[in-house]
């Protein structure tokens, strides 16, 4: 009686399941604050963008100030600090966590292509200086 009661149970929730809305791919970058997948990240526009959405707190060249790290650090490296992780922390803010500086703010006014442009050049900067 037990399984009859579990498997009409299971039939049913997969049966309600098949009438929700799955987003699409448009819909989950958008959440994720990702560009469209055609885009094409270039380091120089994201240099002009760093400097007038970033360098306050992350300094010339993404060395770091008194306000905020250095992007330009080991600990910021793609192999643990993902693309992806940069994209969150404009569209919502960082809990501090490896630097002693206070949270960092979510960074309106800055879409997923102008983030993605200044990933770009963070990563060319790190690649520069020898962070792979």
């Amino acid at each position: 009686m037990m399984k009859i009661v579990f498997f009409v149970f299971l039939l049913t929730g997969s049966l309600m399941l098949l009438g929700c809305d799955v987003p699409d791919a448009e819909q989950v970058q958008q959440r994720q604050h990702l560009p469209d997948s055609d885009f094409v990240a270039d380091p120089q526009r994201g240099d002009v963008l760093f400097h007038a959405h970033c360098a306050l707190c992350h300094g010339d060249k993404g060395v770091g100030t008194d306000q905020g790290p250095p992007l330009v650090h080991p600990v910021y490296r793609p192999g643990h600090h993902a693309d992806l992780t940069f994209h969150w922390a404009v569209k919502d803010g960082v809990k501090q966590h490896h630097w002693h500086f206070g949270d960092m703010p979510p960074v309106s006014g800055v879409s997923p292509q102008q983030a993605g442009h200044i990933i770009a050049y963070v990563r060319r900067e790190q690649r520069k200086a020898g962070i792979r």
